[in-house]
């Protein structure tokens, strides 16, 4: 499967890929939020206003693209664990409020999952295939392996991929209830090294056109992808050279990793142990000390590994262990909470 097009929205200056020569944006808050661009040109007024935050960011990555491949597009494929989860909230208020009777239809149509993809579908008249997968801290996975078995099965022939997630206010006050984020107040340039439990909440789109076979447009190629749930760290071991086995590869095909470090002392050791046991002399990478954690934030990684691969210079801030050799190869590997982890596998285009 191959990248030909792509755009993020994130807590980082992302939208114009502004990051990459203006530096990072620095965090002081425990919540990351999006940096959205002015969606007046490519949303009339009286849709825009009704849209719920995650569909914003759905349209304002997502229509770009299907202008640019609207006659060739054969499908879309968002993962989206909360949706737009505000919208489900408000909805389920107004059914106490009202006492079931007679509710306000908008916030119905935006609060489930899917409305981000169908959103997308009606505005840019993209008539085929249409899923969401909302497997909480894998639903970007997933989606990635729904578009690999069409491209398998020939259904295909390019599809809009992407994760999308908004911050809701009432999910953060439960997280932070059950202890998922910091209870100090840090900044995003210490969230790493702060060693301890918690982490912080974030935001953000990216979406990707992909094709099931190469092109002079091809950015980048997502090779493969897996999921595996509650493991214990021998499993993850064994899971991730299985993993490159059935790529035909061993560890030492791999020039770095992108790597879910979160600065929650309770599980980043899952990924201290892979780095060490199977990839001590690999470049490392870092992504949720920019954008914050959140269910589908693996799709950022794939996103910016994609622009390292298009000869992108990364911010200072990513770079945990510079790499010793050109990257051509890399391993994206990412866990929610410790329970539901992720690879993702991705290989330059060389021209």
């Amino acid at each position: 499967m191959y990248i030909v097009d792509m755009s993020c929205i994130s807590a980082q200056d992302t939208y114009n890929n502004a990051i990459f020569e203006e530096g990072v944006k620095v965090h002081t808050e425990p919540q990351y939020w999006a940096i959205e661009p002015k969606y007046k040109k490519m949303v009339p007024l009286n849709l825009l206003r009704r849209m719920s935050k995650s569909v914003r960011m759905g349209v304002g990555t997502g229509i770009p693209l299907i202008d640019r491949f609207k006659d060739s597009l054969d499908g879309i494929i968002i993962g989206s664990a909360n949706g737009s989860i505000k919208k489900s909230i408000s909805f389920l208020n107004q059914i106490v409020e009202y006492d079931e009777g007679t509710l306000t239809p908008t916030d119905f149509i935006q609060s489930t999952s899917n409305s981000i993809a169908g959103t997308l579908a009606l505005m840019g008249k993209v008539t085929g295939y249409n899923n969401t997968h909302v497997n909480n801290g894998i639903a970007f996975e997933c989606a990635i392996l729904d578009a690999l078995l069409l491209f398998e099965e020939n259904a295909a022939q390019r599809l809009l991929l992407g994760g999308v997630e908004e911050i809701s206010q009432a999910n953060y006050n439960v997280d932070s209830l059950r202890g998922m984020f910091k209870e100090e107040k840090i900044d995003s340039t210490q969230l790493l090294d702060s060693d301890t439990p918690g982490t912080v909440s974030g935001e953000g789109a990216a979406l990707f056109v992909v094709d099931a076979k190469p092109s002079e447009l091809a950015i980048a190629q997502i090779v493969d992808v897996a999921q595996m749930i509650h493991p214990t760290t021998d499993e993850i071991l064994a899971k991730t050279n299985a993993f490159l086995d059935r790529n035909g590869l061993t560890t030492t095909d791999i020039d770095a990793l992108f790597l879910g470090y979160n600065g929650d002392n309770r599980t980043d050791y899952y990924y201290k142990n892979v780095q060490e046991t199977l990839f001590p002399t690999q470049g490392v990478y870092t992504y949720k000390n920019l954008v914050g954690d959140y269910y589908t934030v693996s799709s950022f990684a794939v996103w910016l590994a994609a622009n390292l691969f298009s000869g992108r210079t990364m911010p200072q801030e990513v770079i945990q262990k510079a790499s010793t050799k050109p990257i051509e190869r890399v391993l994206i590997y990412n866990h929610y909470e410790g329970t539901q982890h992720g690879f993702i596998l991705m290989n330059k285009i060389n021209r």
